[in-house]
């Protein structure tokens, strides 16, 4: 009866298998966790065996709009790391060719077909979305339909049983085994390089972030006076400015040259570490109702400064000018929807989201210098989107033959470079393009997993078939596209580029598409420092990995 409820009702099936996938995903060993993705195709495999289908336009309108959102935000990123960011790109692009080399390994040593090979590819490389560039491929090969769709269901049976040996693989390589290797205690060195950027050794990063970015308080002027207020703030690099003073119970106009006087009260605001460091030269703290509480404004800005782009947070203020710079702090750094530490050694690339804290006026004011306001909106534009969509499908209708092999875009690849390109665009100009960022991650996350659903659904049935006849090898051949690739990136960042170690270790981790080995570095080594690391190789790899299904599709196809 449920069997056909499901079949005379797909819907039940979707929700069913995003619902209780979810569940599944949320569901947390140690620091292993599947994530909603992964259990919705465990579900949607087991619903698959009562016949329960999905419309394909369904299949293929979510993806779209997922691989589009996708590329819609990394694109500022992506570009912003093409050529600066080369020594973390490196790594990428050992990721992509060895994965290829291992894939091909397999195809001729296994004699594996192209949707087995592909769907490889996407398990142990955790990238979801190479799955639906590679059905794509698949379909247009001019096979009969039950061909394709065996190939197509081989694809998402493949890739069950790969991602979580690749999974649990690359979370202990990053944050267990790499160490071991080399010889370092993670969370010591992790401290060190804190500590190297600028961080406050003091405070563990919980307590860092969950005290206020800027805090303000009021002293009696004794071992500053004589000093002026410009004296005084780049005593301590501009990371504190002076926002009152009174003097014999009146307010004294501030400008840059005023001297400070024994017995003056001032109103002192700056960050909390450089206020601590501070206090005992400028005076003794006390409590005086006069002064108004200090109205603090807290703005994210995108940074679109060219010149901007590879400068420390350090180097930002000491380069502003003084004018423009005084009283604005970066109380945070968003990189592809991931908090950065906001210290002052820390790189910031365009397309950042800066959160700058500080009075109205001079955040406004930093706002204009660095780029423009992130709009509070939640209205999507239609219209942008609709053309990005539609400009990706005719990029998808390009292809040709490389080498004798057959290689095609597909709608996924074209919006996939379509909303690189869209995402640049909007970066650039801001006043056209809205796609909010929740937007964006709802288009994401539904996108890619009623997808996922719909191929689980319709692979269930020979899914079974293909474990039968490859047994452990998939997951062997999982376990070894992991970790190849991650020792050879841990041999060449260390050997050669000279990686910090908790950043090394994050960009194993985003060149692996991996948000739970990020998770899982970040509590070993007890701050953000791999984060650094992370985006800069999450954001190539999850563009260019899905570029290699159609890729691998062909090859295996040619020599499987």
């Amino acid at each position: 009866m449920i069997a056909e409820l499901l079949r005379s009702q797909p819907e039940i099936a979707l929700f069913a298998s995003l619902a209780l996938g979810y569940l599944i995903g949320s569901l947390r060993i140690g620091p292993i966790q599947l994530g909603g993705v992964c259990g919705t195709l465990i579900v949607a495999l087991l619903l698959g065996q009562t016949g329960a289908r999905l419309a394909p336009d369904l299949k293929n309108i979510a993806f779209a709009l997922f691989i589009f959102a996708l590329g819609f935000t990394g694109g500022p990123q992506f570009f912003a790391n093409i050529g600066r960011g080369w020594r973390y790109g490196l790594l990428s692009i050992v990721e992509i060719v060895s994965v290829l080399v291992l894939v091909m390994i397999a195809v001729l040593a296994l004699r594996l077909d192209a949707g087995t090979a592909a769907g490889l590819l996407a398990g142990a490389a955790t990238e979801s979305a190479v799955i639906g560039t590679a059905s794509e491929a698949i379909a247009k090969l001019g096979f009969a339909d039950a061909e394709t769709a065996r190939l197509q269901a081989n694809i998402v049976t493949a890739y069950s049983v790969s991602y979580l040996f690749g999974l649990i693989t690359i979370v202990l390589f990053t944050s267990q085994f790499a160490p071991l290797l080399l010889r370092v205690n993670l969370r010591e060195e992790a401290g060190r390089v804190w500590r190297k950027l600028g961080g406050d050794g003091a405070l563990d990063e919980g307590r860092r972030m969950g005290a206020p970015a800027l805090v303000s308080r009021v002293f009696r002027i004794g071992p500053a006076a004589g000093l002026t207020i410009k004296a005084l703030e780049q005593r301590y690099g501009g990371n504190l400015t002076v926002e009152q003073v009174q003097r014999a119970g009146a307010s004294v106009p501030l400008e840059p040259h005023l001297p400070l006087a024994a017995g003056d009260l001032a109103l002192v605001a700056g960050r909390r570490e450089a206020l601590v460091t501070a206090a005992q030269a400028i005076g003794t703290e006390v409590i005086d109702e006069r002064f108004g509480a200090l109205s603090i404004e807290r703005v994210d800005v995108v940074l679109t400064r060219r010149e901007a782009h590879g400068l420390t947070v350090a180097q930002m203020r000491e380069r502003a000018d003084p004018e423009r710079g005084r009283g604005v702090y970066i109380a945070a750094v968003t990189r592809l929807e991931t908090r950065v530490p906001a210290l002052p050694g820390t790189e910031l690339n365009r397309g950042d989201v800066l959160t700058l804290v500080g009075a109205k006026a001079d955040v406004a004011r930093g706002a204009l210098a660095l780029g423009y306001v992130l709009p509070a909106t939640q209205k999507t534009d239609f219209v942008y989107l609709g053309l990005g969509v539609l400009l990706g499908m005719a990029i998808g209708h390009l292809g040709g033959r490389i080498g004798g092999v057959s290689v095609a875009l597909g709608t996924g690849g074209g919006c996939l470079l379509s909303g690189l390109l869209f995402g640049w665009i909007r970066s650039r100009y801001p006043l056209v393009g809205s796609l909010p960022s929740a937007a964006a991650q709802i288009l994401k996350d539904f996108g890619l997993a009623t997808f996922i659903a719909a191929v689980g659904l319709s692979a269930g049935p020979d899914a079974i078939k293909l474990v039968r006849e490859y047994g452990v090898a998939l997951p062997f051949v999982g376990i070894l596209m992991v970790l190849v690739p991650g020792l050879l990136s841990l041999w060449i960042g260390r050997m050669f580029l000279k990686l910090e170690t908790p950043m090394l270790l994050g960009a194993i981790a985003g060149q692996q598409c991996s948000t739970p080995a990020i998770s899982a570095l970040v509590g070993v080594t007890g701050n953000s420092t791999p984060v650094i690391g992370y985006t800069i190789t999450y954001a190539l790899s999850n563009i260019l990995l899905p570029l290699m299904g159609p890729v691998v599709v062909g090859l295996a196809g040619k020599f499987g």
